[in-house]
């Protein structure tokens, strides 16, 4: 699959322009095999919200637009051979933003893992908790991050693989919380992007604050993966942590 790999990477950067559910499937499911679940979910408007447009409106306009019913896709397949639940974010939905709907996938993601012996992959890219759904949407950080306790006394593997960007509620929740992190190169990792950060401490930041290679540096992640080899090294650790 060289040919489909190498289209996703930006030769003259050496680094990755953002991609979807669409392209992180065919890379990794073997053959482009999969079968997606959850995928009639939408998100509802439990407090009436209106910034510069109705929030209806604004799910209806990305739905059109998109194509998408929200910011994340779950489905089941095959990777080099072996089963995995992978569940992944688009960031073109309302910046990957974490609703109730992101939630609600997250935990029917961990119960058909469980409910099928499966390791669960979690594609992470958000901009972090959607305002319009206010407190619903802070209240995923702590389902998901709870739901991730029954996938680990169940045995099963959670592999939390980090790209540009991941940040806001997402990072400190389950973005964080997997069995291995990784991440690609030079993805934006954190809580607070860098420049409120600055302002709130007052202080210059180190050269490369927040992004993969700095984190990696300093322990927050396992490794750092080239786009082109992430299908090989999955089924690596699929085989290195073995289902029972």
């Amino acid at each position: 699959m060289e040919h489909e790999e190498n289209k996703y990477v930006c030769p003259k950067c050496n680094y990755h322009d953002r991609i979807g559910s669409e392209e992180y499937f065919a890379i990794l499911f073997d053959d482009n095999q999969f079968t997606e679940f959850n995928a009639a979910l939408t998100s509802a408007d439990p407090l009436g919200f209106v910034d510069t447009k109705k929030y209806t409106d604004r799910l209806r306009d990305t739905i059109s637009k998109t194509k998408l019913k929200d910011a994340m896709r779950t489905a089941v397949g095959k990777v080099n051979g072996n089963n995995l639940v992978i569940a992944c974010m688009e960031f073109q939905f309302i910046g990957g933003s974490m609703g109730s709907v992101m939630g609600e996938k997250i935990a029917g993601a961990i119960d058909y893992s469980i409910q099928h012996k499966m390791p669960l992959m979690i594609i992470n890219k958000s901009g972090g908790a959607r305002m319009m759904e206010s407190a619903f949407s802070l209240m995923q950080m702590a389902k998901t991050s709870a739901k991730l306790t029954l996938l680990a006394k169940n045995k099963l593997p959670y592999f939390s693989f980090l790209t540009e960007p991941t940040t806001g509620g997402v990072t400190a929740s389950f973005a964080m919380l997997g069995d291995i992190n990784f991440s690609e190169p030079k993805a934006l990792i954190g809580f607070a992007g860098p420049r409120v950060v600055k302002e709130t401490i007052k202080r210059d930041l180190p050269e490369g604050f927040q992004r993969s290679e700095f984190l990696l540096e300093n322990g927050f992640l396992d490794f750092i993966i080239d786009r082109k080899d992430l299908q090989e090294t999955i089924g690596n650790l699929l085989d290195i942590f073995p289902v029972e």
